[in-house]
């Protein structure tokens, strides 16, 4: 059966709901490593099948019924979640922050003239941007639950990440599952801010300097010209089990030791870097090639305390960091596999201690009330630059919301930047394959798929098992 991008999605109706329990309205601060982010929305969609066909046990259940549910769940949620209903706004400083008034999370109801089998998730961009996954227009948090013509159901959120990163998300959606199945939480959000306090006096370590820099006044903008090789699509792969194993294998040729054997993610990591620069012709204008990893502090932070790692397991909020490798273009081709690896291994160093991440919270500090970014996401044009975020915590199997597990789920990120993104996520197969989103330049897109198709796998219906 063919995938379908041009279908239709009507949308039928919008309410706001809010925490079911009274919340006092306060301000939470953002914190340092949440002030790196600009404004930026992250989307992410889970798709189930009908759910009478899964099970037996769901054949009175009707939409309009887990609708209901999906409602009174998330007025639930957003008790210990509060900050997804409030809203962002300034303070006197210039500097974000969240207004926790339960201004509630905009909640749209719509139908879908596809069929979930139809729905072709390997284009993204016309499939689920814009009809799949909502526009967020107001607060933090916003909801989209779409009917399918066969009785399916998508399930799309889109938050703002400045308030929370893909493992603050989880702990959301996990949470939101769990009380639509009427189970306790299995983990209580904090929000305190004193897990990511500066030090007094602060002190940083050189290196951030070089992954990290102030965001420069932009001068007065002139019309743009438009060049084709700009354009940015969003594009959704599979890799199995056997292929991430391969690439692992070729990354730790001549390794002596598996002391130092590099991980999947690095190896993975090393090969889409390799494969892009291989595409770089000779007589580009670009020499230099930058590529990034987004590294979780929570683990590091605790550093082995028992307390902490209790506190920072429920932290909700950024945690991050971006270190990144830049080398030339030349030196990625001529290079093998491994010595690729090896960079990539080197430069995720960095980002692997609590002193690092003291350090950053401390660099922030610092420089505020000056908007900072990653240095990686600052590109202007001198090159290439591609940033990879491990979702392999994503935990697609347990948004359960009482009608059987997803058959699909990813995330949705099509920002503006000029920085590629890639997030590799488990497959919902369970079975060791990868997902993985690309947003990247259409000319990288072209060139995964022409050197690299027997990798990187378009997602099908008939992967998923829909047909």
């Amino acid at each position: 059966m063919n995938a379908k991008t041009n279908f239709n999605v009507k949308m039928n109706k919008t309410e706001v709901v809010a925490a079911v329990l009274p919340i006092q309205e306060h301000w939470l601060p953002l914190s340092n490593l949440d002030l790196l982010l600009p404004p930026l929305d992250v989307g992410v969609m889970f798709c189930y099948l009908n759910p009478i066909i899964v099970s037996e046990e769901n054949k009175n259940l009707e939409f309009g019924s887990m609708v209901k549910n999906l409602k009174a769940s998330l007025a639930e949620t957003l008790v210990s979640c509060y900050a997804f209903a409030g809203e962002i706004v300034q303070n006197s400083g210039g500097e974000p922050e969240v207004l926790c008034n339960n201004s509630g999370v905009y909640f749209t109801e719509a139908f879908a003239d596809a069929e979930l089998k139809e729905i072709n998730f390997y284009n993204p961009d016309e499939s689920i941007e814009g009809k799949l996954v909502p526009k967020k227009r107001h607060g933090v948090l916003a909801v989209q639950v779409t009917q399918l013509s066969c009785g399916g159901i998508v399930v799309g959120c889109t938050f703002d990440h400045r308030v929370a990163d893909a493992y603050s998300a989880n702990l959301f959606l996990v949470s939101w599952s769990e009380l639509a199945q009427s189970k306790p939480l299995s983990q209580l959000p904090s929000f305190r801010r004193s897990s990511l306090f500066p030090r007094r006096p602060g002190y940083y370590d050189s290196s951030i300097n070089d992954l990290y820099v102030p965001i420069p006044t932009p001068p007065p903008t002139k019309p743009e010209t438009v060049n084709p090789n700009d354009q940015v699509i969003s594009r959704i792969y599979y890799v199995t089990r056997d292929k991430i194993g391969h690439l692992q294998s070729l990354a730790n040729q001549d390794q002596k030791s598996t002391k130092f054997k590099r991980s999947k993610l690095e190896s993975f990591s090393a090969f889409l870097w390799k494969t892009l620069a291989c595409g770089i012709k000779e007589t580009s204008s670009f020499k230099k090639f930058r590529f990034g990893m987004v590294v979780d502090g929570r683990t590091r932070l605790s550093n082995g305390d028992d307390n902490q790692d209790k506190l920072l397991k429920g932290y909700f909020g950024n945690v991050l960091s971006v270190p990144f490798g830049e080398k030339k273009v030349e030196e990625l081709k001529e290079k093998p596999l491994n010595w690729v690896a090896n960079v990539v291994h080197e430069f995720l160093d960095i980002a692997k201690t609590r002193e690092h991440f003291l350090g950053l919270i401390d660099w922030v500090e610092a420089h505020r009330p000056e908007p900072v970014v990653a240095k990686i996401y600052a590109t202007e044009g001198d090159g290439p630059a591609v940033v990879v975020s491990s979702g392999q915590q994503f935990p697609a199997r347990k948004i359960n919301f009482g009608w059987g597990e997803p058959a699909f789920g990813s995330y949705h990120f099509p920002w503006a930047g000029k920085s590629g993104y890639v997030m590799p996520m488990p497959s919902p197969k369970g079975n060791g394959d990868w997902i993985v989103y690309m947003h990247l330049l259409k000319w990288q897109i072209e060139l995964i798929e022409a050197s690299a198709a027997h990798v990187f796998e378009p997602v099908t219906a008939n992967y998923l098992n829909l047909i």
